[in-house]
């Protein structure tokens, strides 16, 4: 029921700091908390200049509210009509960020049409690769693919929730010989594909 109320999203972000000291006063456990998240994707972001995020699994919106002054353009791609609508209504005031309703399998593709920059990837492994009924274990090979084929930008693609993704391993194979001059590790539960920094 909390879920449904209107300041959830508020709620639910303002526990990301003391959830990340109870994390490191554990001696940081194996769930990562979303703070560490929000500063691989800034830190990612920096490194490489990027200045547009594309997120797939807007969920409630915390990774856009948490990163949105530090880029000029941000989309996020929603599967859920319901969690689309409030994201929408919450960030209506800033035009520089786009929620898109639909499954990212289609939208990525389908995104990276309109894309004339090299950007960031935030994926959610979760949201498109082993979760509930969206939870197509192909998915995670054929987005990587879709964004890794653009090859006139050097994306970077940060994925979450590593240690959910069924045959990791394979993947990561499969990534590294197929795209020989990008970088590929796993750190704090995400996957990092980058190119090489000059």
């Amino acid at each position: 029921m909390l879920r449904q109320l209107p300041v959830y999203a508020t709620l639910k972000q303002l526990g990301h700091a003391p959830d990340y000291w109870w994390w490191k006063l554990r001696g940081e456990p194996r769930r990562i908390p979303h703070i560490v998240k929000q500063r691989a994707v800034l830190e990612y972001a920096r490194a490489f200049g990027l200045t547009t995020l594309v997120e797939t699994g807007t969920y409630y919106g915390e990774m856009i509210a948490a990163v949105a002054p530090h880029f000029r353009q941000i989309y996020s791609i929603e599967i859920d009509p319901r969690l689309a609508r409030l994201a929408r209504e919450r960030f209506r005031q800033f035009p520089h960020i786009t929620i898109l309703e639909g499954d990212s399998q289609t939208a990525v593709p389908q995104l990276l049409g309109r894309l004339h920059e090299a950007c960031l990837w935030w994926l959610d492994a979760g949201y498109c690769g082993w979760a509930g009924a969206s939870g197509k274990s192909e998915r995670l090979g054929s987005e990587f693919e879709a964004i890794l084929a653009a090859r006139e930008y050097q994306h970077v693609v940060l994925m979450d929730d590593a240690d959910g993704v069924a045959g990791l391993s394979e993947l990561l194979a499969s990534i590294t010989s197929s795209y020989p001059d990008r970088q590929v590790e796993v750190a704090h539960n995400m996957i990092r594909i980058t190119p090489p920094l000059s």
